[in-house]
């Protein structure tokens, strides 16, 4: 199979998965974080640990494709290896670093599939970006390079400030949960992942590629239930928890 028929392949594998996760976390949440009761799963691994094995291949995988691209050293798609990182670095390095979640444990299946969906990823969007896209310096004022990376960047700052929120909520030494107020909180429940939709959507739109569109669709499929699933659990344990806020977009949803 040529190297563009594979990459064709591997897109249309993510705009799958996304449906199949889509269907699987209508019915369940995923065993995680405050979702996961420890026991049914298989085998589990500090929670640290597993995120960052997880998230390996975003910046793994995805620097040894971009690098060997035809592209790699031109200037368009190294601001887009920039913006890739500006997100990765923080959600694969500092983030789980900064966490402090030394008594939690995540399934190692959801580490695996967390980590084989991460490197297909990883792939087809650095070959994109790196090889079969063609990028002239001229798309940098293009008005959907510029309208994408404005929605990246301000995705990015809603997520890396929603989390700061959270990670602030556990002091060292404490394992339980509290409700998170300030910022884009007083509206919903997970502002951190209305942020990451707000930065693939910007990607797929300032790369203008279907590689983009499948990540930003298989985010969405991710996350939306997941929100609606935090929403509830927040809603069912705290009484007082505010009645105004909705899940993820604020007076919609």
């Amino acid at each position: 199979m040529a190297d563009e028929q594979l990459h064709g392949a591997l897109v249309w594998t993510v705009f799958a998965m996304a449906g199949l996760t889509l269907a699987s976390l209508l019915r369940f949440s995923a065993p995680y974080g405050r979702h996961y009761a420890g026991t049914g799963w298989g085998p589990d691994m500090p929670n640290r640990t597993g995120w960052i094995v997880m998230e390996l291949p975003t910046t793994a995988v995805f620097l040894c494709v971009y690098a060997v691209g035809q592209s790699a050293w031109h200037a368009v798609p190294l601001v887009f290896l920039g913006i890739w990182h500006c997100h990765y670095l923080n959600r694969s390095v500092i983030f789980p670093l900064r966490t402090r979640t030394t008594a939690k444990r995540i399934p190692v299946l959801v580490v695996c599939a967390g980590f084989v969906f991460n490197a297909i990823n990883a792939y087809v969007n650095a070959r994109f970006i790196s090889d079969i896209g063609q990028f002239g310096l001229t798309w940098l004022f293009d008005p959907r390079f510029l309208a994408g990376v404005a929605a990246f960047t301000a995705g990015l700052v809603l997520n890396v400030h929603s989390d700061n929120i959270l990670l602030g909520l556990r002091k060292a030494g404490e394992t339980g949960y509290a409700v998170p107020h300030g910022g884009a909180f007083r509206y919903v429940s997970c502002p951190n992942y209305l942020g990451e939709l707000l930065e693939w959507a910007g990607w797929a739109l300032a790369t203008w590629s279907l590689a983009g569109l499948a990540f930003f669709a298989y985010t969405a499929a991710n996350l939306v239930p997941r929100a609606r699933s935090n929403h509830a659990w927040y809603k069912a344990r705290f009484a007082d928890y505010p009645a105004c806020r909705k899940a993820l977009v604020p007076g919609v949803l």
